[in-house]
Formats: structure tokens, sequence, C-alpha cells
């Protein structure tokens, strides 16, 4: 299969991929944000829109649109906008609501469907918008693709896809180590709510340095 890279470009891009999945950002924090306020299924869900948002990244970078977005300043400007106007709306939400979650079990399964589809569709979203990411895969796939390879479009679509592999077991630990902790701070609910507000300042701070990324 053309498309599958050698063993050792696999095995480096799987190592590289294995630390990048470890390095704190917006799409970690806000998994562990939901795990400890709402419990492990919406911060997996989290984790869900987070991944499908990789997925778009990935076919925007392999079909060349990425380069598109970072080459015009007005969709740039307009992206990364978005982007950190989004990270403040979940740093106020965080602030607003954060701790005032219902446990799982005495949740109504209508509450809880909406819940963990909001947790889903705000993982994608902080994803997707963030031009961050958009950068970074930009310069971080085709590292793994030799110039003038015939088979550029499939490889970097199987290296974006093998991100995710690579990636999911070690954030959804992270995700369930948060989940052992919310049973105790829902006991505790002033650390909780000292909580909140560290992740709204986190939130602040990402949506800040978005507005000061550059495309080049």
């Amino acid at each position: 299969m053309t498309f599958i890279p050698s063993l050792p470009v696999l095995l480096a891009f799987s190592a590289a991929t294995l630390l990048l999945a470890l390095t704190p950002g917006p799409d970690m924090t806000l998994s562990i944000n939901k795990a400890l306020s709402e419990g492990r299924a919406a911060g997996l869900m989290v984790l869900a829109g987070t991944n499908l948002g990789i997925c778009v990244h990935t076919m925007l970078v392999a079909f060349g649109v990425s380069a598109l977005i970072i080459a015009s300043p007005t969709a740039f400007f307009v992206l990364k906008s978005g982007g950190a106007a989004y990270l403040l709306w979940i740093a106020v939400m965080a602030i607003r609501k954060g701790s005032n979650f219902v446990l799982e079990a005495e949740a109504k399964p209508e509450r809880q469907r909406g819940a963990l589809k909001a947790a889903m569709l705000n993982g994608f979203w902080v994803n997707l918008l963030n031009p961050k990411v958009i950068i970074f895969f930009m310069t971080f796939l085709p590292q793994f693709v030799a110039p003038g390879d015939p088979n550029v479009t499939g490889k970097l679509l199987f290296l974006g896809f093998t991100f995710i592999a690579v990636a999911i077991l070690p954030t959804i630990a992270i995700v369930l180590a948060a989940d052992r902790l919310s049973g105790w701070l829902a006991t505790h609910r002033r650390v909780l709510r000292g909580i909140d507000y560290l992740f709204a300042g986190v939130f602040s701070l990402f949506a800040v340095k978005i507005l000061l990324t550059h495309a080049r």
C-alpha cells in the first residue's frame, strides 16, 4: 500500500505524536475540565469532538486548503478571532456554570444527552478554530513525507489518522484520571469552584496566545 510510510518513518512519527499528545493545550484542558466538572462521559465526548476536528484538519492539509487559509491574511484573522472568542466564551461559562454540575446518576437522560452533545461540539470547535493547530499540521505532517512523493495526499491522510490512533489512549487515560477526582471534588465544592477560576484563567491565556498567533 503506497500511502503507508516506511516503518522507521512511522515509528518516528508515532513517538513524536505520543509526546505531543501529552503536551497541555486547549483541547486537553477542556477535556480535563469537563471530566472534573461533569464526569467521565463528558470528558470523553470532548476527546471525540477534538478528534473529529483533527480529521478535518488532516483533510484540509492533505488537499491544500490549510495553505490557502494561512496565505490569506483576512481568512487567518477571522479564524484566530473566532477561536479566541470561543475560548473566552468557555472561560466565562467555566466561571458562571462550571461547578454547578449534576452527577450522572442523578441527571435526567435527556439532560445527559444534551450535555454530552454540547461537550463534543465544544471539543470540535476549540480544535477546529485554533489557528495553531492549522499551522502545526501544516508543518508537522509534511516532515514525514518526502518532497515530490507521488502519494503525498494519501500519506498525509494516513499520518493524520495515525496521529489520532496513537494519541487516543494517553488522552483517554488523562480523562479517566480526572474523572477519579470528580467524585471527591463533588463533596468539596469550594475546591471545585477554585478550579473553575483556574480553568477560566487558562482558557483566557490560550485566547490571548491565539490572537497573537502569526501565519508566518
